[in-house]
């Protein structure tokens, strides 16, 4: 397992950014893509500052919020009939106070979801059928802003050390991966690893960088998400050093990797649950993209990877082992050795669908490995389709 680092960072031309939630800055359309299910809901709460509105959290646009008209009080997102409900993603606004603790509620029961201190960010629960799901703000240091209160369906599952059934999560949708790279919006310079509690939105700017390109494991990452976090519309620079780590359960939306280097992106946490990557794309690496250290599941969607050795990969050595799950759909894969490796002796499962490969022929889709102890290599077993461990077959792939 990768080292924990010292936190860190300098931004070119700025001051400091806070660990506040940063305002999100996608399109409603390109929201709706996302599967938010609060986009064409309903909307009511406790109360709202002038010039305010309930609806403003399900409209998919940053740029207008609730605000409650004290420093406390609850937004209510709803349904005309049950809808299932697995993760909530709360992106507070600029301006408004602090929150210092909060809870998610089933307004139909009472029944508290999740509870917590600080910007929530990212939240993942129990998957719950509902009509009326409430963020309830219980203390802050005056009235918050809360720019969206995005809906999903896609939560946490618990993590097994026996091989189980699929995973029951579905990961958000995003569009069509094509390949096509973003432009960078500026840059900004950092000199180590950027922490990143709630949301952190980039601006699709590019951020650079620290480490050497290299595949050696001992560099810091760029950023480094706490559990719950959100890092979003960044573009990172080359060199990366170890990429990006999340600490527990993150979500990764809309991130490119100019050169991959040692891992795209780390998951370490321990506690299961699912860490989402959604749209985004990486190029550039010799080995893995996303390595999965901890336990749970990844789902990855609608990304775009060039020229790399593996999409994603259980680790097979690490100090601990675990049961992995892996979710792949919607991706454009080019030039790589291999979609995913899993550990089938500890119960590792991946379910891949809709994958297209291009110079890619004799790509490896479910690569099986059988997992040992850390200091030791792990051993190849073979490709599998359409079994207990890979849950894929041929009609999930095209090759282009």
């Amino acid at each position: 397992m990768k080292r924990s680092v010292a936190l860190r960072w300098v931004a070119a031309g700025a001051t400091a950014l806070t660990s506040a939630a940063i305002m999100l800055t996608l399109p409603p359309n390109a929201m709706a893509a996302a599967g938010n299910l609060s986009i064409g809901a309903g909307a009511d709460g406790s109360s709202k500052a002038s010039g305010t509105s309930y609806g403003n959290v399900i409209d998919g646009s940053a740029s207008t919020y609730w605000s409650p008209n004290s420093a406390t009080g609850y937004v209510s997102v709803k349904w005309s009939s049950a809808t299932t409900v697995s993760s909530a993603v709360i992106t507070q606004a600029s301006g408004g106070g602090t929150i210092s603790s909060w809870r998610l509620l089933n307004a139909d029961t009472s029944a508290v979801l999740k509870s917590g201190s600080g910007s929530p960010g990212t939240v993942t629960f129990t998957s719950t059928s509902l009509k009326k799901i409430t963020f309830e703000i219980s203390t802050a240091s005056s009235a918050p802003r809360i720019a969206e209160f995005e809906t999903y369906a896609g939560g946490s599952t618990t993590p097994t050390t026996t091989p189980t059934a699929s995973p029951t999560t579905t990961p958000p949708s995003t569009g069509t991966p094509t390949g096509a790279w973003p432009s960078s919006a500026g840059s900004v310079s950092i000199s180590g690893t950027v922490s990143v509690s709630g949301t952190f939105d980039g601006g699709m700017k590019t951020y650079c960088c620290i480490g050497d390109g290299s595949q050696d494991e001992s560099q810091d990452p760029m950023f480094e998400i706490a559990n719950g976090g959100t890092l979003q519309n960044v573009i990172l620079g080359s060199p990366a050093g170890d990429g990006v780590h999340c600490l527990g359960t993150c979500t990764i939306r809309n991130v490119w990797w100019n050169d991959i280097g040692e891992d795209a992106a780390t998951f370490l946490g321990t506690s299961g649950g699912t860490s989402y990557v959604i749209g985004g794309g990486a190029r550039a690496g010799s080995d893995k993209t996303f390595q999965h250290n901890g336990n749970g599941t990844v789902s990855i969607s609608g990304f775009y990877l060039s020229g790399s050795g593996k999409l994603y990969r259980g680790c097979g050595n690490c100090t601990n082992s675990y049961q992995r799950n892996v979710k792949i759909d919607n991706v454009l894969l080019n030039d790589i050795d291999m979609v995913a490796g899993i550990n089938t002796n500890w119960g590792d499962i991946a379910t891949i669908t809709r994958v297209t490969l291009t110079n890619s022929s004799s790509a490896t889709v479910c690569g099986m490995y059988k997992g040992v102890p850390k200091g030791s290599e792990p051993s190849y077993l073979g490709e599998g389709w359409n079994t207990t461990n890979c849950k894929v077959t041929q009609s999930d792939i095209t090759y282009k």
